[in-house]
């Protein structure tokens, strides 16, 4: 069946129902949305898809709201919102739509669902305050995207609906920004997983350009990598490698004796000539060429071992 109508509620508009927009609108890019609580709008029929409003969850008829009771609720017994059950059902579609390799769908279908998508769920059932992100509370995605609602006093007939058309593309980015980056990250840990192989029991890991890579080292289970080192346009980066994703703390640092210097101070420091800058806080330097990369890269693995022996 051709859907002709993406049909929501009219009024505020909240992250949930914005992003569904998002996921439905490209998927069907001819169907007209209708921002709507009339009845006849609201009530299933052919070549409409309803959300977040319609008092049921009813996948064949293409109703999903979530607001009726009982709320519609993962298997983990998390409640879903519209942008949930939109992207249970329509998500992998989403992902095709997109140009995501079929062998990577479902992984990231389920990771995007639980690192993007369930926190706007929990959000907009009550069920996980912006408070939890600390002085951050006010630049999270969904408290940002309600923010491009109209002020209080800037109101008119049509007010919320062009504010909804407004804030969409910038929905979309957000979106598409986050699945192209996982998609990219699946590529990077194929390439990082055949540097690891080719690194062997070495401490540095060269890749053949800057790409994420730490979630694939844990995965090799590389613990012995202290360092990664590649290409960066005219000149070569050396990075250290994070402890996790949820820290600052490096396995290894740069020597402290690097700390804050370029060019020639650098190069006397280290001994190295092409030592071109080190960052203050010890965790990237810079050098001109590849040898010369490579040589900061030993002095630092040579450095780090001595620390921890002596430590």
């Amino acid at each position: 069946m051709t859907i002709t109508h993406l049909v929501t509620h009219s009024g505020g508009f909240h992250a949930d129902e914005l992003l569904s927009t998002v996921v439905l609108g490209r998927l069907f890019p001819e169907a007209r949305l209708v921002r709507s609580r009339d009845a006849g709008w609201i009530t299933p029929g052919a070549g409409r898809i309803i959300y977040d409003v319609g008092r049921v969850y009813d996948p064949e008829a293409r109703v999903f709201d979530h607001h009726q009771k009982p709320v519609p609720l993962r298997e983990d017994g998390q409640p879903y919102s519209s942008f949930g059950l939109i992207w249970q059902h329509y998500g992998r579609d989403y992902l095709r739509a997109c140009e995501v390799p079929e062998a990577d769908i479902e992984d990231i279908h389920q990771s995007f669902d639980r690192s993007f998508v369930l926190p706007v769920d929990l959000m907009d059932n009550g069920a996980l305050e912006p408070s939890v992100a600390g002085p951050l509370a006010g630049m999270t995605l969904p408290v940002l995207l309600e923010t491009l609602k109209p002020v209080f006093d800037a109101r008119g007939e049509d007010a919320d609906d062009r504010a909804f058309a407004e804030a969409l593309p910038v929905a979309r980015a957000f979106v598409e920004a986050a699945i192209r980056g996982k998609a990219a990250k699946r590529r990077a840990e194929a390439l990082v997983m055949q540097a690891i192989a080719a690194a062997g029991a070495g401490r540095v890991l060269e890749l053949p350009m800057g790409m994420p890579f730490r979630s694939a080292i844990e995965k090799a289970g590389a613990d012995h990598l202290l360092f990664v080192v590649h290409p960066r346009g005219d000149d070569w980066a050396m990075t250290t490698i994070r402890k996790s994703g949820d820290s600052f703390e490096s396995r290894a640092d740069l020597p402290a004796a690097w700390a804050g210097l370029t060019d020639a101070a650098l190069e006397t420091a280290s001994g190295v000539t092409g030592a071109r800058f080190c960052h203050n806080a010890r965790f990237i330097a810079v050098a001109a060429t590849r040898e010369a990369v490579l040589a900061m890269a030993d002095l630092a693995v040579a450095a780090a071992i001595e620390t921890e022996s002596v430590g």
